[in-house]
């Protein structure tokens, strides 16, 4: 009885501050001029996966591989088919074709070196973490800089 109990506090904790974290980057990151797509790319993203990657550097810390790699793909397929999938049934999500032409360029090409790391490695090292950390970092700044010039007014090429 006290675990579940435990765990359903816990799960409402956990609920209501990523809700206070969306909502306060969100809002910080509309103040600064940042488009929704780009909020929902970056900001949102970080906040609701604050857990995850909490889960994922205990279980490497823990020498937890498996845990750590699991949570990560678990995660991507749960958001990607229940979130969204919930989401569209509740209301229709509408995407430019022009925001899947920029995105999709980068997410297929990740997902292929991701799972090509994990299949010829057994998993992931720190020369892997670099390169997903590196490809992490370059796509931020394209996308603040394509965001900078979306909200200037200018051309997005």
């Amino acid at each position: 009885m006290i675990p579940a109990l435990l765990m359903i506090a816990g799960l409402l904790v956990l609920v209501a501050g990523a809700e206070i974290l969306v909502r306060a980057s969100s809002a910080i990151a509309a103040r600064l001029g940042m488009s929704d797509l780009l909020i929902g790319l970056t900001v949102v993203a970080f906040g609701t996966s604050a857990p995850e990657l909490a889960v994922s550097i205990k279980a490497a810390l823990a020498e937890q591989g498996g845990i750590a790699l699991g949570n990560v793909v678990g995660s991507n397929i749960f958001n990607a088919s229940l979130m969204l999938g919930l989401t569209a049934l509740i209301c229709p999500l509408s995407v430019s074709l022009q925001a899947v032409r920029r995105e999709l360029p980068v997410l297929l090409p990740v997902t292929v070196l991701f799972a090509t790391l994990v299949y010829f490695q057994g998993g992931l090292n720190r020369i892997s973490g670099v390169v997903l950390m590196l490809g992490l970092g370059l796509y931020l700044w394209t996308s603040f800089r394509r965001g900078e010039v979306t909200e200037s007014g200018e051309e997005e090429g």
